[in-house]
């Protein structure tokens, strides 16, 4: 390593030599100058760094050069609205040199890209204001294809000005319609010419602002992302974050969106919901969701803005706002519908990211506990933000040993759309349920496995176990579900798989990185890289990465039809095994899975709740891959009124589900304990969820066995 060390600072030397015998840097003013400088050192950094930094060790080669070209050129023009196929091949003639000019601290083709987009988008404006006048057939049968992968480069002008043309009907047709929506609760009424006239009106102001923000990029801003390719390239939690940038950073690593609760990213263009924040504005109104992409954000009555192909950070400043507030969100659902989303802005409730406890009489008369487990939370530094020296492990604890002194014939543990947290959690929480032994490996590329332990030899809760994940649970909580699996303790119900992220990163200063002999450019500031270093693997040898976890019982979910989790993620780490860490299986009564399986799929079959949910999953999945939208009006109105349908159903079903099918619940929980607030409505929630109620029946034939 000190040897590696010392080449990295001689060709840092080298380089740096150079460049000062290169001359003066032909541009426009002394700004240029220094961005040209600063972006040099910034891309030899990374390709020398990164190779030794990254858990896999890529070689920065001409593989990594064709990744790093189709990353850039997603984040480019993804929609495939702007870059005419000339415009792809120019770029694409630097994708066989990205490598070797990285290696010599050089980057042509962000600016090259910057000047051939700014080139399109002018003349894309032009079109289009000259499209919005024209006057159309609103019946006229007419598609536009909406999944960017089915749709190529245009060959032309003419051939963009068409495509346009359909993008803006589309537009006007979907602006019209939520007038109308809008009209009907108004009091003062429009006419039909007046609405039209309104629509058309909105989208030219929408695409006029949207042109002008995209021409506001600087070419800094094409060069940040573009080394944001360059680390994707390696993982999709690999990432370099600019200067400016810190504050995308710090919501993705606190967790938390002031104002509506929402962790999001930047991608493809879009701005995606990642995660939904418990005991946030978001989580409390109950509609926004994982996997939503946000296109338009209006403060309060206001005029909405389109939020597509937004920095990140921008759309947040509107996103955030004053407690109390209202905030509308125009999402696209992954099944291609869109909502109007209003919540009011609220600070997170930290009661609510706690673990919480109840207890269901059930029809038997066995005495069934329900954990749920939102986090793995640990407040390490005991800082002032709300948790106080609160941990999971110990709100775990004591949620069972209330459990157990209420009655427990049997324990649901419910971690879905538990994102993750502390490891350390994770794994005292596993060793809550098992005796002492291994709970998950850790590895790190030219080290050897670390093997991560319950010591404790005492189970707190020894009897029978469900535990229900899903496609959004994931790290922390996989391996949680994972050990529970191996060791024959639980068993995991769910949809096909959890989200597969097995691996750790951590971030590293990029201005730590500088040599000692820096002449003077120290005093800039080149960033930070978040970058993968380690992976975990289950006691089995198993890694969760890339499959995560596939549980014992696969029940419908109505986001089945999502391509969500690891193994869609672009180059993401693959799954590999190490050899397996000796541990022994839980000794109480084994439990047939096969068997349990058939038992639940027969159940399932004849469940009114879960049978809707199955149903409307078919349905999401047809409209899921069904991506060419018609561009009639009757059918736009009809696809419209199905979306509002099937919300509609899917509620109502709930409601009744609850009266029907549910047991009695009775809080173990003490009347001043925070954790009691809204517990009549988190009671109520519990008691329509028909998944709760179908791991009872599962625990049911446990204990018959």
């Amino acid at each position: 390593m000190k040897r590696q060390w010392l080449l990295y600072q001689f060709s840092f030397f080298l380089l740096l030599f150079s460049l000062l015998l290169a001359g003066p840097v032909l541009a426009e003013d002394q700004e240029d100058v220094q961005l040209a400088s600063h972006n040099k050192w910034l891309a030899y950094i990374l390709a020398k760094q990164l190779p030794v930094m990254h858990y896999s060790h890529k070689a920065v080669d001409d593989d990594l050069a064709t990744a790093i070209f189709d990353l850039y050129l997603r984040q480019l023009d993804f929609q495939k609205r702007f870059l005419l196929q000339s415009d792809v091949e120019i770029l694409k003639s630097y994708t066989s040199t990205i490598d070797d000019r990285l290696k010599d601290g050089k980057a042509d083709l962000p600016g090259v890209g910057h000047r051939l987009l700014n080139r399109r988008i002018a003349e894309v404006a032009a079109m289009v204001d000259e499209i919005a006048a024209t006057d159309f057939d609103t019946e006229l049968l007419e598609y536009y294809e909406t999944d960017p992968d089915k749709l190529t480069f245009t060959r032309d002008l003419n051939e963009l000005s068409e495509r346009w043309r359909l993008i803006v009907k589309g537009q006007i047709l979907s602006r019209y319609l939520d007038l109308q929506e809008e009209q009907a609760e108004a009091e003062e009424k429009k006419s039909t010419v007046e609405l039209w006239q309104t629509a058309r009106e909105k989208v030219a102001k929408r695409n006029r602002e949207i042109f002008h923000r995209l021409e506001q990029e600087t070419r800094q801003d094409h060069y940040d992302r573009f080394f944001n390719a360059v680390t994707r390239a390696f993982d999709p939690h690999t990432g370099y974050m600019a200067p400016a940038g810190k504050e995308d950073f710090d919501i993705h690593m606190r967790g938390s969106l002031e104002g509506i609760g929402a962790l999001l990213r930047e991608e493809d263009g879009y701005i995606k919901v990642v995660r939904i924040i418990p005991g946030s504005a978001s989580a409390r109104q109950g509609r926004l969701a994982a996997e939503d992409i946000i296109i338009e954000v209006a403060q309060g009555a206001d005029e909405a803005v389109d939020v597509t192909d937004m920095r990140l950070r921008d759309a947040v400043r509107l996103i955030r706002g004053p407690k109390g507030t209202e905030v509308r969100l125009t999402v696209k659902r992954p099944d291609g519908t869109s909502d109007l989303i209003s919540i009011i802005r609220d600070v997170v409730q930290i009661e609510e990211t706690f673990v919480k406890s109840t207890i269901f009489d059930a029809p038997d008369g066995s005495r069934i506990g329900y954990l749920l487990i939102p986090s793995f939370y640990r407040d390490f530094s005991k800082s002032k933000n709300g948790l106080g020296n609160r941990n999971s492990t110990d709100d775990t604890r004591a949620a069972l040993l209330e459990l157990k002194n209420a009655g427990l014939d049997g324990l649901v543990l419910d971690m879905r759309n538990n994102g993750g947290g502390s490891l350390v959690d994770a794994v005292d929480i596993a060793g809550l349920f098992i005796r002492e032994g291994p709970v998950v490996q850790i590895k790190t590329t030219g080290s050897d496995r670390k093997v991560l332990r319950d010591d404790d030899p005492r189970r707190l809760y020894d009897g029978p176990m469900v535990v229900l994940v899903n496609q959004f649970s994931a790290s922390a909580s996989e391996i949680v579900a994972a050990a529970l699996q191996d060791y024959g303790r639980a068993v995991i119900i769910g949809g096909q798989h959890t989200h597969g992220k097995g691996t750790v990163q951590t971030v590293v200063d990029l201005n730590d990185l500088l040599p000692f002999l820096n002449f003077g450019i120290a005093d800039r500031d080149f960033g930070a890289v978040k970058v993968t270093i380690q992976k975990f693997y289950r006691v089995n040898g198993d890694s969760t990465q890339y499959r995560g976890v596939e549980p014992d019982i696969v029940l419908p979910s109505l986001f089945q039809h999502l391509e969500s989790g690891e193994q869609y993620l672009d180059y993401s780490l693959p799954w590999d095994r190490l050899e397996a860490v000796g541990y022994e299986p839980f000794n109480g009564k084994a439990f047939d899975v096969n068997a349990l399986a058939a038992a639940s799929n027969s159940r399932t079959a004849e469940d009114p709740g879960l049978q809707v949910i199955a149903d409307e999953a078919a349905k999401a999945r047809v409209r899921s891959e069904e991506t060419r939208i018609s561009l009639r009006l009757t059918d736009m109105e009809k696809e419209r009124a199905e979306a509002r349908n099937a919300r509609t159903k899917l509620g109502a079903h709930y409601r009744q589900y609850r009266v029907e099918q549910a047991s009695d619940l009775d809080s173990v929980k003490p009347e001043d304990d925070p954790l009691t607030q809204d517990q009549d409505k988190w009671l109520e929630e519990v008691q329509e969820d028909p998944y709760v109620g179908e791991a009872m029946r599962v625990l049911a034939d446990l204990r018959s066995w």
